[in-house]
């Protein structure tokens, strides 16, 4: 296989779009990537576009051709896929996008996501569709309400707190204030968030990540092609996407993300390094507990000690682990098929030195993108 580069980024508003259009969302951040990679939309030769539920949230199935015509490349007839893997989709995506390139079928492509979710009544009750309808959702349960057995657990086995939890959404929202892309550019206190209602005992509304309106694209292209149109390209070292049973119950540990895991693993072995050679991290953060627990699946400490490094300050900026400094899925927002697209997109903002006021020193980048509960893990490392 040959090695891929991210030649073009490009990230719209995330946030509660009502004067944006599905169309204008997927513009904006398509013509932002094709600018950023200085080449013609004739030049793209394949486009995976991660979307979640476009036909429950805007009522449009067909989204793979729906947005190759919104982006001008129907024309040239492009070929268009969506890939749907809940909150992962846009992992799914880049992976899928990353394989057409590296397996010399394409040269150019595009990784896109886009979700367009502020005209529904009820984006939570689409959410919980990640989770299994069966055996989870027909008895009771909901995805926050899922995360909080897992918070109420890691709390009665390890000592963690809600103070914990609240540490990570109040250093996810410092850090989102330096992103112009972001839904919430405020700072708040640990006491902003022990105060906000619950959405399900222990987690609370400033715990929970939005639903949000967004679109993300990179542009990806073989080493071969690439310094044509960048001198400063983001190499994709691993893309390694993993599974797990969709159902709590029929998990031996409902703290460990086994599909995280198996996935870090595999991606340090195909970059050939370690993960102290990982100098930022995006991690999906769509309750602060799944922060928390990424912290340990992932291999920053040991299982249970998660919230020590919320403590020690160790996921700050300038801390040993920096964590989501975009912010993450809780301040920039969660555009659900577009998170893994902008987790991605921040990463090789950062390791070419872009990432102006939240700049972290980095060669080396790791982006954390996971579907439901952990059912589905994409793990991505980039280098410069």
């Amino acid at each position: 296989m040959r090695r891929v580069a991210v030649i073009g980024v490009g990230i719209s508003r995330f946030g509660e779009l009502w004067d944006m259009s599905f169309r204008d969302i997927v513009i904006s951040a398509g013509t932002e990537a094709i600018e950023d990679a200085n080449l013609e939309g004739r030049e793209i030769e394949a486009m995976y576009v991660g979307n979640m539920s476009g036909g429950r949230f805007i009522s449009q199935e067909h989204i793979s051709a729906l947005i190759a015509d919104y982006s001008g490349l129907a024309s040239i007839n492009v070929p268009s896929v969506r890939v749907e893997a809940g909150d992962a989709s846009g992992g799914v995506a880049l992976k899928e996008a990353y394989i057409s390139v590296a397996s010399g079928i394409h040269d150019i492509v595009i990784a896109a996501g886009a979700e367009k979710v502020t005209d529904v009544g009820s984006a939570s009750e689409i959410m919980d569709s990640t989770i299994d309808q069966e055996w989870e959702a027909f008895p009771g349960a909901s995805l926050a309400g899922l995360y909080a057995m897992m918070a109420r657990l890691h709390m009665h086995e390890y000592g963690s707190t809600e103070e914990d939890l609240a540490g990570i959404s109040v250093k996810n929202h410092k850090n989102a204030v330096k992103n112009p892309k972001a839904q919430f550019r405020r700072e708040i206190k640990v006491q902003d968030v022990l105060s906000s209602p619950y959405t399900a005992e222990p987690l609370k509304m400033l715990d929970t990540a939005p639903i949000s309106d967004g679109a993300s694209v990179l542009i990806l292209a073989g080493e071969d092609v690439a310094g044509k149109y960048t001198d400063t390209p983001v190499f994709i070292d691993a893309i390694i996407q993993s599974s797990d049973f969709i159902a709590l119950q029929s998990r031996e540990n409902i703290l460990e993300m086994k599909a995280v895991k198996t996935a870090v693993r595999k991606a340090l072995r195909m970059s050939r390094c370690e993960l102290n050679d990982v100098d930022v991290f995006e991690l999906h953060d769509s309750f602060t507990i799944t922060e928390l627990l990424l912290y340990e699946n992932i291999g920053l400490c040991r299982h249970g000690e998660g919230h020590m490094l919320v403590r020690e300050g160790e996921t700050e900026i300038d801390g040993r682990y920096p964590a989501n400094p975009s912010g993450g899925l809780k301040a920039c927002g969660h555009a659900v098929g577009a998170t893994g697209i902008r987790q991605a997109g921040e990463i090789v903002l950062q390791l070419r030195g872009d990432a102006s006021g939240r700049q972290v020193q980095a060669e080396r980048g790791m982006a954390v993108n996971i579907g439901g509960t952990g059912a589905t893990a994409v793990v991505s490392i980039f280098r410069r």
